[in-house]
């Protein structure tokens, strides 16, 4: 398994304050962590409860960022999350009330309880970092990171997200149930008062965008980049997978995996990275053949099968 040690002085201060709120997920902190300097967004699949609400706004405070919250709900409409133009008679002109996506840190919560519509609204803000409302558009703040949370599709009243809204998502995750004493630690952290009241920054905005432009220009190897696309390319010959990986899945692994390297304190990509980020990277973006569903495989799984089958590189091969 890949070491998930950090060894960056700046991004270890903000895990240790994340650490202070969250018990038990350095992992997951790591993870989220790489999809923000990579300018990416997290989707988030787990049940109620398990701290991922918790997780976003100790990032949120750690950064000294604004934090954002969005409720999604059957009925929520596209400008709730966007904003909406309210006339104002006393100066006889519209106002525009910006939605709760004109954060630096938003959590999408139960983004899979809503409508696609509205969810379109979301992803759409995601992708084109900018909001259109009434034919005036407003650009989204920087640095701006959505984490949207889904429960599991086998919960009543979801609307799953299409493969095309899917692939918007940098990485997807899960946080999991804490061990027994993981939960005897919380236990003790929030009898008294919740830990994340007394959380301030460790890191300004000017900061982040600064790290952020400097994970733009971790080295990688033309053997790892060809390595990369190796991969990709895997997925869509594979027997198990029926719809394999798109070239947005190539790019989003080069730049989760140079914003690894830059949190493992390495100024160039290493395979491993690549290795270690893949799942995470790559799994939310293939349909798996119905044989495949049916032998209880998960997308999970199949792409750490790609991974052990496909050798990394040389140079030679490379050039060949």
């Amino acid at each position: 398994m890949q070491d998930t040690a950090v060894y960056n002085e700046k991004i270890e201060r903000v895990l240790t304050n994340i650490n202070n709120v969250i018990v038990g997920k350095q992992k997951e902190a790591v993870l989220s962590l790489v999809a923000l300097l990579a300018k990416g967004h997290v989707l988030l699949e787990d049940v109620p409860g398990v701290g991922k609400t918790m997780l976003v706004r100790a990032l949120a405070k750690s950064l000294g960022c604004d934090f954002r919250r969005i409720q999604f709900t059957p009925d929520l409409l596209p400008t709730d999350v966007t904003g909406v133009s309210i006339y104002n008679p006393k100066e006889m002109e519209f106002e525009f009330r910006a939605g709760p996506i004109l954060g630096n840190v938003v959590l999408a919560d139960e983004i899979n309880r809503t409508s696609p519509k509205t969810q379109s609204a979301l992803l759409e803000a995601m992708e084109e970092k900018n909001v259109t409302v009434d034919g005036t558009t407003f650009s989204l703040k920087e640095p701006f990171f959505v984490m949207a949370t889904q429960n599991p599709i086998e919960y009543e009243g979801t609307y799953p997200l299409p493969e095309a809204q899917l692939d918007r998502f940098i990485l997807k995750m899960r946080l999991g149930y804490p061990s027994a004493e993981q939960e005897m630690q919380m236990l003790g952290l929030t009898s008294k008062d919740h830990p994340i009241d007394y959380l301030s920054a460790v890191m300004n905005q000017e900061e982040l965008l600064a790290i952020q432009d400097e994970v733009n220009h971790i080295y990688m190897d033309e053997n790892v980049q060809f390595y990369i696309i190796k991969l990709v390319t895997a997925t869509r010959d594979d027997a198990s997978i029926y719809l394999g990986a798109s070239p947005r899945g190539s790019i989003a692994l080069m730049k989760a995996a140079k914003a690894y390297a830059y949190i493992q304190g390495r100024d160039y990509v290493l395979p491993d990275d690549v290795k270690y980020l893949a799942p995470f990277v790559l799994a939310h973006r293939i349909i798996l053949t119905g044989e495949a569903k049916y032998d209880g495989l998960s997308s999970h799984q199949v792409i750490e099968m790609v991974i052990k089958n496909t050798q990394v590189p040389i140079r030679k091969e490379f050039h060949s």
